[in-house]
């Protein structure tokens, strides 16, 4: 027994490797990320760039200055936007070369 879970934790740190992704908690994690850009794709396939205004408990999300992207095609800007925590596939910060210019 002692063998197969040590195989099986190598098979883990190899996947890991090379998906190069590492599990982060979720709430500090938004709360890092609030007051800065963000890129949040849906379930269903549209991507929004904003600045991330807050999270609430359940996770939702409130973003300024968004813009609505389909299809990797910009589609027009929305302002401030609430999107439910259920339609979120995935969350990331928008790195420094691709940094959403604020419309202050």
């Amino acid at each position: 027994m002692a063998m197969h879970l040590s195989h099986f934790g190598h098979d883990i740190g190899r996947i890991r490797e090379k998906t190069n992704t590492v599990p982060v908690n979720p709430k500090p994690f938004l709360n890092n990320l609030t007051g800065k850009p963000v890129i949040v794709k849906l379930k269903w396939g549209m991507e929004y760039k904003g600045f991330l205004v807050s999270v609430d408990s359940y996770m939702n999300l409130q973003l300024a200055n968004t813009e609505e992207y389909i299809d990797g095609q910009f589609t027009g800007n929305l302002g401030e936007i609430l999107i439910r925590c259920n339609n979120v596939l995935y969350l990331r910060g928008v790195p420094e070369d691709e940094e959403i210019e604020d419309a202050e």
